[in-house]
């Protein structure tokens, strides 16, 4: 597939407004994957790509949020358990189901990911003491949060804040902290499927890699220093954008 300057126009801002946003809540791939699919790739390469670039986004956000103290190793590695072998399973099932059932699924599960998103509630914090019963529940998490993640992936970032944050007591920066470690895991987990498959463009996801990096670090430097409120809210301004060109370009076609 031959990329042209308007496919990295579309893609690298919104990949970097998409780290920035998932660094903080997670989230990101409600702007990024769109983002993938306007630029013309089909949805399996579309997510593939997609997956490369965000892995580095969150590794850059973990290693900000470890350095800052923001990140709990037991939740977060029970869950990685869990997430790796999910994410690959997710993967290998998105590529054997139909083009055009993965690209209504994406469409139905955008809108609804976001609606999630705008009505999220943080949990109190509680105890952090790391019962086996609560290890045994974050290994859950993570499988089937890396399920989700592998086989669509927006919002799976936010869905693992949220369960962290119940299961492990956690505040809502090191939610977000631990979260980040496990994403990262289910993206490589994804991301090792896709490859395998041949179904990453790398022509045009290796340039959206240092957007992603950049977004990664400054969402992480916003978490910990200011909170989510405004980058969510612009986050749910430019999903509504995408979402509007995304149906148009599918019921239209």
């Amino acid at each position: 597939m031959t990329v042209t300057w308007q496919m990295y126009a579309i893609v690298c801002p919104l990949v970097f407004l998409a780290a920035t946003v998932d660094a903080i809540g997670g989230g990101g791939g409600l702007i990024s994957l769109p983002a993938y699919l306007m630029a013309g790739l089909d949805p399996v390469t579309a997510s593939g790509s997609n997956k490369l670039s965000a892995s580095f986004g969150s590794l850059m956000a973990s290693v900000k949020y470890l350095r800052s103290g923001k990140l709990l190793w037991k939740p977060s590695l029970m869950a990685v358990l869990g997430a790796l072998p999910g994410a690959f399973a997710g993967a290998e099932l998105l590529k054997r189901v139909p083009e055009d059932f993965a690209r209504k699924f994406m469409l139905f599960a955008i809108p609804v990911v976001a609606v999630m998103l705008l009505i999220k509630r943080e949990f109190p914090a509680r105890s952090r003491e790391m019962t086996w019963k609560r290890l045994a529940v974050c290994y859950l998490i993570g499988l089937g949060c890396g399920v989700y993640d592998g086989f669509f992936g927006p919002g799976a970032g936010t869905l693992m804040i949220l369960g962290l944050s119940w299961c492990a007591g956690l505040d809502a920066v090191t939610a977000s902290g631990s979260a980040k470690v496990v994403n990262l895991a289910s993206n490589v987990g994804a991301l090792s499927s896709m490859i395998a498959g041949g179904r990453v463009l790398y022509s045009l996801a290796a340039p959206a890699i240092l957007c992603s990096l950049a977004g990664g670090y400054l969402g992480s430097y916003l978490a910990i220093r200011k909170g989510a409120r405004l980058i969510r809210c612009v986050m749910l301004g430019v999903l509504a954008l995408l979402m509007a060109r995304l149906a148009a370009e599918y019921f239209g076609g």
